[in-house]
């Protein structure tokens, strides 16, 4: 179990090409969708627009902050940052600094804070940095991912990425140990097996793993049907020891989450 308050992120993309079409939203969609989020119970609101799907294409960093910046425009301007915490999923620094001046307060970096300039900038901002594992880049991550043992792999890289990021003054860290980036169903199924193990770092614990293909190759089902097996994922990485869920169904993630607190407070007889 876990200490820290369970927190829910709900996903918003402004990309084309995001894996789920369900969570794409061009400018004037938005502001309804993140006040339907933030209805549906979500902590945070993970704003993207660039697809971070197997085998995606990284556009320019200018492109990017296109697409984001009429989005991010109206959140400052409605204060919507004081009804919820903003997180932008990126790793470009034009994009960072310019949302991290409009009242966003997370970095989500897939990358691992590989850049310096990242760190140096959510530093500077006093932000949070979620460090994700991810072996190679999205277009190639999923051709044969190999490790010789995939949780002290991961756990490598996260102490080493907190220890370059600690050394410029970055202070809130969060974890991820990359659901699905660069990982086959093993892989995956390891690390949220031996979740508990990267607790004792002393940092939040997120967990991303929201309709992904690990759920078809367990039970056969489009990215429409996945809903189930994400909640029986992020249920049990709450368990052992993750308190933030990163998702696209915010709604059915509160009412789950709720249900397994009020069953864990619960004194045993």
């Amino acid at each position: 179990m876990n200490k820290n308050k369970t927190k829910i992120m709900g996903v918003l993309n402004a990309n084309e090409d995001s894996f789920f079409k369900n969570s794409r939203f061009n400018e004037s969609q938005a502001i309804t969708r993140i006040e339907a989020l933030i209805t549906d119970k979500a902590d945070i609101i993970d704003i993207g627009a660039v697809s971070s799907r197997p085998g995606s294409i990284p556009v320019k960093p200018e492109v990017e902050l296109q697409r984001v910046k009429n989005i991010v425009d109206s959140i400052y301007e409605q204060k919507l940052y004081e009804k919820v915490v903003f997180s932008i999923d990126s790793y470009e620094p034009l994009v960072i600094d310019y949302v991290l001046n409009k009242g966003f307060k997370i970095v989500n970096d897939i990358t691992g804070l590989q850049n310096e300039e990242v760190i140096k900038l959510t530093a500077k901002y006093n932000a949070s940095a979620v460090i994700m594992h991810m072996q190679n880049d999205p277009k190639t991550m999923q051709e044969k991912p190999t490790y010789k043992n995939v949780v002290l792999e991961v756990e490598e890289f996260l102490k080493q990425q907190v220890q370059k990021a600690e050394s410029f003054g970055l202070k809130d860290i969060i974890l991820d140990v990359g659901i699905g980036f660069g990982k086959t169903l093993e892989h995956n199924l390891l690390l949220l097996k031996n979740l508990e193990h990267f607790k004792y770092m002393g940092y939040e614990l997120l967990i991303g793993a929201s309709r992904k293909s690990m759920i078809d190759k367990i039970v056969t089902s489009s990215i429409e049907q996945r809903l189930p097996g994400t909640l029986a994922i992020h249920l049990e990485s709450i368990n052992k020891g993750a308190s933030i869920i990163r998702c696209h169904d915010v709604k059915e993630h509160y009412q789950a989450i709720k249900v397994q607190e009020a069953i864990n407070t619960q004194k045993i007889l």
